[in-house]
């Protein structure tokens, strides 16, 4: 119990201040004892060089993305993804998602920044065009890395070339269970 002296202050007043001294000690220690760290909201991913060389052999020779993580509920998207002479693939902007690339083998050509040419809205906040005006041209290699922010126009393709890459997408909400992913991010094979 918690007892407060009260000194020359008059017994009304001293009572009232020590009733609410009371209340918001004994709230601030029922707050600090429910508040704990978090827990785990699903098992950790560890995959050995080994593990994704022999995905990275599984994706090829096709255009074909796996997922590494199951995103679901996460603000976070994890997958290999391979292509092999690709061209004329839309040019994309995001609204709500920013995309990371690390190239694991190969080489591809980005166009990045701009603007797009006829956009059209194939999801909320999924944009795609023919085609990028004033963007800069870019050829990654094995090792660079990429980062998209959301609202950059970006178009890649790999003409008479393979390319394999790690694709990261950080949403700006949780992906829903069950929820389809974007359409450019379902490829078929």
């Amino acid at each position: 119990m918690f007892t407060c002296e009260t000194g020359s202050i008059n017994p009304l007043v001293s009572l009232k201040l020590t009733v609410v001294a009371c209340l918001l000690i004994t709230s601030a220690v029922a707050v600090s004892a429910q508040h704990k760290p978090s827990a785990a909201t699903r098992p950790v991913v560890v995959m050995s060089a080994q593990s994704l060389a022999d995905l990275q052999q599984k994706l090829q020779p096709g255009n074909k993305t796996e997922d590494l993580i199951d995103s679901a509920g996460m603000e976070l998207r994890v997958a290999v993804q391979h292509e092999n002479n690709k061209t004329g693939a839309a040019a994309e902007l995001h609204d709500a998602s920013d995309d990371v690339y690390y190239v694991l083998e190969g080489g591809a050509t980005l166009v990045l920044g701009g603007r797009l040419d006829a956009p059209k809205e194939v999801e909320p906040g999924e944009w795609r065009s023919p085609k990028i005006i004033d963007g800069k041209t870019y050829e990654i290699t094995k090792g660079d890395l990429v980062v998209v922010p959301r609202g950059t126009p970006h178009q890649r393709s790999t003409p008479n070339k393979d390319f394999t890459m790690l694709l990261i997408k950080i949403y700006a909400q949780p992906l829903k269970p069950g929820a389809p992913k974007p359409t450019s991010l379902s490829q078929k094979p």
